[in-house]
């Protein structure tokens, strides 16, 4: 994972609705190592390269909907989510999913910003 630091892009995760075919491509055609990690509810797989983690893959969540696309999200590490999300709605964002625990990960949250971009902002547990 990237440095968690205020502001910057911390993570990157595929959302797909094949997850056997988006394993079997970044393993073959960017040499990731690619584990599955439990999360509870769901599994998530864990990209490396090097022995240093890069990306996520994940299964659609059933919550998405049928017409959302596989797609890519990323998340910028932010100090305090709560805090910021105050702030951001204030100037504009609408948040689409509330702040919500991911053990040993961090406190996430979505939203689409006030330019129409959606984002994925979280406080890792490393910045908590």
């Amino acid at each position: 994972m990237s440095e968690a630091k205020h502001g910057v892009f911390y993570w990157n995760e595929q959302m797909t609705r094949d997850v056997e075919a988006a394993i079997k491509f970044y393993r073959d055609v960017m040499e990731w190592q690619i584990e599955a990690v439990d999360m509870g509810d769901f599994t998530d797989w864990v990209a490396s390269l090097d022995s240093q983690p890069v990306a996520g893959i994940m299964g659609m969540m059933p919550d998405m909907g049928d017409d959302v696309p596989s797609h890519w999200m990323s998340y910028i590490a932010v100090d305090d989510i709560d805090a910021r999300l105050i702030k951001a709605k204030a100037v504009g964002a609408q948040v689409l999913r509330e702040p919500f625990d991911v053990l040993n990960v961090g406190r996430i949250a979505m939203l689409i910003d006030a330019g129409g971009g959606h984002i994925g902002w979280m406080t890792p547990t490393e910045m908590a």
